[in-house]
């Protein structure tokens, strides 16, 4: 399957395989057209003399686009607003315009517009059928937490970029961002926002 835009200064249809990611968004403006909504967003680049920028992208949301909120579940258009973090998935294949426009695939409310709790542990056990990911020592019951993996997860390597579950080891160093709440089971369990491995001197 391919992705396709059109072209800004025609009506040419073009095909591009890559999707594009960015892992940290804030929503400037929203509006709609019809049946498709519009979100411009802008996010911070950096060039390799270490220059900063602030880029714009409007996100076009069609039918198609997976809307998450930061928990993994689905949601609304209407539960966008400008000011959210979000990050996001979306067409390599852009139009000409200023700023340009891109076909959005996935948006995820991200767990930056909640209160969260933090920590950094060594992963114990990964269960990948079910999505979850337990950190804390074998030999203590009451070190260990199990986090719940879902769509709406990132789950990073040591530079930042974006690995799978299936990537992560037991014995590795990780930085998790988590949800407030833990259930009152043994071990706890919580939905995990963020997790990103840890560089170990």
């Amino acid at each position: 399957m391919y992705n396709c835009c059109f072209r800004a200064d025609s009506d040419e249809v073009y095909e591009d395989d890559n999707v594009l990611t960015i892992l940290d968004a804030t929503i400037e403006k929203i509006f709609t057209n019809e049946n498709t909504g519009y979100v411009l967003i802008s996010y911070i680049t950096t060039d390799p003399n270490f220059n900063v920028s602030k880029d714009f992208i409007t996100l076009v949301v069609g039918p198609d686009t997976v809307i998450l909120d930061p928990f993994g579940e689905k949601t609304s258009f209407n539960a966008l607003r400008p000011g959210l973090r979000i990050y996001a998935d979306f067409s390599a294949a852009m139009t000409y315009s200023i700023p340009p426009q891109a076909r959005a695939f996935k948006i995820v409310i991200s767990y930056k517009n909640m209160v969260f709790n933090g920590r950094m542990d060594r992963i114990l056990e990964i269960d990948s059928e079910n999505r979850f990911l337990y950190t804390g020592r074998a030999e203590d019951m009451l070190s260990q937490v199990r986090f719940v993996i879902t769509d709406a997860t990132q789950i990073l390597d040591e530079e930042g970029k974006i690995i799978r579950l299936e990537d992560l080891r037991p014995g590795q160093l990780v930085r998790i961002a988590y949800a407030t709440f833990m259930t009152a089971s043994i071990p706890p369990q919580t939905t995990a926002f963020r997790v990103q491995l840890l560089r170990e001197n």
